[in-house]
């Protein structure tokens, strides 16, 4: 085939050759081209003549070359997909030979288990025998206990005709001891009365022994305590009292995530506040001195994660003075606690949070501004009493002391005693972002004269 192929090209070739020169020479023109183009054209179709030639014999003779140039293609797509169901069906027989593996492995578990209950069964049959000897030797016994029994009761009925004889006796012993026991009763209740009234008496002597112990102790430690505050005040140098606020807010937590970094602003600025206090001037600006666990911060920072809005205090859990040592060697020393309270009511509008009677014809204005100032300070007090915080600003009236003076000169127009109210306006909370504000109210024989 291949020598055909050859010949049949070379004579194709040959005849072509001739072919364009005898066109060339006879200057022959196809397609309105030029001789030599013509003869050209004639070249490249006797070329294009070989090669279709030569695919002609190739395909008519070569069942391998058709297939190999046609059906290329789906033999690969079929060769792949031959390929991906030998994987699978190799997966399959790794499954199946694990599958086979793993019932090989029961088989034997299960073999082994036949055996321990085998073992068991015999040891159970073993046992049953032991039960049915034991269980005859306990016939024999009862046989012979049987015996005995009906002995024991012959010595029974005997021992009952000695036991009537001797239950009347005992009856009569009875009566003289019933007697006997009734009267030595009647002397054993009065000699317990008396005991129990001298035990009750005992009891509140030593209750109020204990109480005045308690008391003792306790006036004790505040002597103590009192004799130290005043050691510091005489010397001057105390810087924080014991309950003194270091820092306070009052905070409402509305995103959960920020409650820890609020509770580390207070404590932070609770910490400064301490240590301006106790090292004034002093250049150290980041040293911690509160005795403050992170426990107490995560447990602070939970319960301020409700929504409501809270007065949230950093007290000072003792007294300290001015370069307190532990604080002069680095140490967390300050006791601190934390109070925290619901911001409230503590103080309903019109409450009468401070009184006083006044006589205006018998004092003098410095006494009755002095009056004035009295009457602020005991509603200041009565304020923290209630719970409101220390550092909320009271407000008279506008806060014009012209509004105070004006009362104060209406109150000097009366000859007779007149009582002087200092009342609430508004709701107190426990603590208020606004200064509370109060009024002044005169008031004789329950009449209201004027308020500011």
């Amino acid at each position: 085939m291949i020598a055909a192929i050859l010949v049949l090209g070379g004579v194709i070739a040959t005849v072509g050759d001739r072919l364009g020169m005898r066109v060339g020479k006879a200057r022959l023109s196809l397609f309105n081209l030029r001789p030599r183009q013509t003869a050209t054209l004639i070249t490249i179709m006797t070329g294009i003549v070989i090669s279709a030639v030569t695919f002609g014999i190739l395909f008519a003779i070569s069942d391998q070359l058709r297939t190999g140039v046609f059906e290329l293609e789906q033999i690969q797509d079929d060769l792949a997909e031959a390929r991906s169901g030998l994987q699978s069906a190799q997966t399959e027989q790794r499954e199946v030979q694990q599958e086979r593996d793993r019932a090989l492995r029961q088989r034997q578990a299960a073999r082994r288990q036949l055996q321990d209950i085998n073992e068991e069964l015999q040891g159970a049959i073993a046992q049953n025998e032991a039960r049915e000897e034991q269980l005859r030797e306990t016939n024999a016994q009862l046989e012979t206990t049987q015996s005995e029994l009906r002995q024991i009761e012959s010595n029974f009925q005997q021992a009952q005709s000695r036991l009537g004889a001797v239950t009347r006796q005992a009856n009569q012993l009875r009566s003289e001891i019933a007697q006997l026991q009734r009267d030595r009763e009647t002397q054993i209740a009065a000699r317990e009365q008396e005991i129990a009234a001298r035990d009750r008496e005992i009891a509140r002597r030593e209750a109020q022994l204990q109480a005045l112990e308690a008391q003792q102790r306790s006036l004790e430690q505040a002597v103590a305590e009192l004799e130290q505050e005043f050691q510091g005040l005489r010397q001057g140098n105390v810087a924080l009292f014991r309950n003194r606020p270091l820092a306070s807010n009052l905070v409402r937590v509305t995103n959960p995530e920020l409650a820890p970094q609020l509770v580390l602003e207070l404590f932070q600025d609770a910490n400064q506040f301490a240590l301006e206090q106790l090292l004034p001037g002093s250049s150290v600006a980041t040293q911690q001195v509160l005795n403050v666990s992170s426990n107490q911060l995560e447990q602070l920072a939970r319960q301020l994660v409700d929504g409501q809005e809270y007065v949230v205090q950093i007290l000072s859990g003792g007294n300290y003075v001015v370069g307190e040592p532990c604080v002069l060697a680095g140490e967390r020393c300050i006791d601190v606690f934390v109070a925290v309270t619901p911001n409230e009511v503590l103080v309903p509008s019109n409450t009468v949070l401070a009184s006083a009677t006044i006589n205006p014809s018998q004092i003098d204005v410095a006494d009755l501004t002095e009056q004035y100032y009295l009457l602020v300070r005991t509603a200041q007090f009565r304020l923290r009493q209630a719970g409101v915080v220390t550092e909320t600003q009271l407000q008279v009236a506008d806060g014009q002391a012209e509004t105070v003076g004006n009362f104060l000169q209406a109150l000097q127009t009366y000859n007779r005693p007149v009582e002087v109210q200092l009342r609430s306006t508004a709701p107190i909370f426990a603590a208020s972002r606004v200064p509370v504000v109060l009024q002044l109210v005169a008031i004789q024989n329950g009449q209201e004269l004027f308020r500011t």
